[in-house]
Formats: structure tokens, sequence, C-alpha cells
């Protein structure tokens, strides 16, 4: 009686981890199914989507940061950023059109969060010294996020053999790198100092 229950409990648990194994491979199979229905054309669009949303709330927070900012030259350097962000508006709408697709935005999250920390700042600093100092830090995190994403969809446009696509991304990482070197000067300048000084 002893030697059946345990034939039996040895048939149940090969039994458990067959079914578990056969589970374990339909999934791989269903993954591996998704996985090759996306390819890296997909995840440029996707991406392209993301940053075309970010570049959309930027357009809406640098009027918002300028009008916070307390320095004229960090006054001046987010009003110059509104006119070139205008023109990546329209370089990636141009990028959509390469690639047949509409110019649609996708909720990017990081791009919320760090806009987010920039508002808290405003509230937080308002009327403080430390205030251009905070907002200058905000504004670098946004370049930073930026010139991740553009240098990213320049190389897979260079993969995907988007000549045209590669040299408009190219054209706005150039242009955020140039913003993230003044922002940087402007911050060792003067910006930093004052907030120290308060």
């Amino acid at each position: 009686m002893a030697a059946k229950r345990a034939t039996a409990k040895k048939s149940a648990k090969k039994s458990v981890r067959t079914s578990a194994k056969k589970s374990a491979s339909k999934r791989m199979t269903a993954k591996r199914a998704v996985s090759k229905a996306k390819d890296l054309s997909d995840l440029f669009h996707d991406t392209l989507k993301d940053i075309y949303f970010a570049e959309k709330h930027i357009l809406k927070a640098l009027p918002k940061m300028a009008k916070a900012a307390q320095s004229p030259d960090l006054i001046a350097a987010f009003e110059k950023h509104h006119g070139e962000t205008e023109g990546q508006v329209d370089r990636l709408e141009q990028v959509f059109r390469l690639i047949d697709k509409p110019a649609q935005a996708k909720t990017c999250d990081a791009i919320m969060g760090i806009l987010d920390e920039g508002k808290e700042i405003m509230d937080e600093y308002k009327g403080t010294e430390a205030l251009d100092a905070g907002l200058l830090a905000a504004a670098q995190a946004v370049e930073h996020y930026e010139i991740s994403r553009y240098g990213t969809l320049k190389a897979w446009a260079s993969k995907l053999g988007l000549t045209e696509a590669v040299r408009l991304l190219d054209e706005t990482l150039q242009q955020e790198h140039k913003t993230d070197e003044a922002l940087t000067t402007l911050a060792l300048g003067e910006v930093n100092s004052e907030a120290m000084a308060a």
C-alpha cells in the first residue's frame, strides 16, 4: 500500500513538472511570436512618438520657465530654446513623413516626471536666489533626456537606412548639445554663484 502511494506521488509530481514545462514552452513560443511581429522600425517609430510628445510638452513648459526665471541671461536662454524647439518639432514631423506615418505623440512618462520636477522647483523656490539654479538643473535634465533620445534615434535611423532622417535627427542632436553647453556655462558663471551668495 505504501509503495502504491509513493508511486502515485511520484507520478503526480512528474505530471505537474511535465505540465509546467509545457506551459513554459507555450509562453516562450508566444513571446517569440510577439517578438517576431515587432522589429527595429517599430521601435524607431514608437520612440519617435515618444520624443514628439516630449517636445510638444517642452514647448509648453519653456515659457513658464522663462517667466519664473530671474536672471536675464537665463530668460534669454529659455526663450531662444523655445524657438529652437519649434524647429525640432518641425524636423520630427519631417521624419514621420519620411517613414510614411502620421505625426503622432505617445505619452512619455519620463519627460512628464522631469517637467513635474521643474514645476516643483518653481513652486518651492519662487522668489529665492536658488530658483535660477534649480531651473537650470531642471532644464539640463530635459536636455540630457533629449540628447539620449536623439542619439538613439539617429543610430537606429542609420541602421534602417533612413539617410535623410539621420541628417534631421543629427541637426537636432547638435542643437541639444549646444543648448546643454550654454546652460552649463550659465550655471558655472553667474547662476550658481548667486544661489550660493544668498
